[in-house]
């Protein structure tokens, strides 16, 4: 799932050498922390956060394939100012 993650993420913004994805085990389920770079937030999330949730919504099918539980998370690091 994470290089999956990663594919269509780093297929979506300019400057895919600072995508990064974390998986993190919480509450039975895998969270990916995704860390990107400022200026590509704006284009994962979308108009009124479409692509974020189309994102979402294909890693959610494919972990019900192998019977698992997922989600996404866009981490932003403050301390980068």
């Amino acid at each position: 799932m994470q290089e999956f993650l990663e594919y269509v993420v780093k297929g979506l913004v300019q400057n895919p050498g600072g995508v990064t994805v974390t998986p993190v085990e919480r509450a039975g389920a895998t969270v990916y922390e995704l860390r990107l770079e400022p200026s590509d937030v704006g284009k994962i999330i979308g108009r009124q956060g479409a692509t974020i949730n189309a994102i979402r919504s294909l890693l959610q099918a494919g972990a019900a394939k192998k019977g698992v539980r997922c989600s996404v998370e866009i981490v932003e690091d403050k301390s980068a100012s």
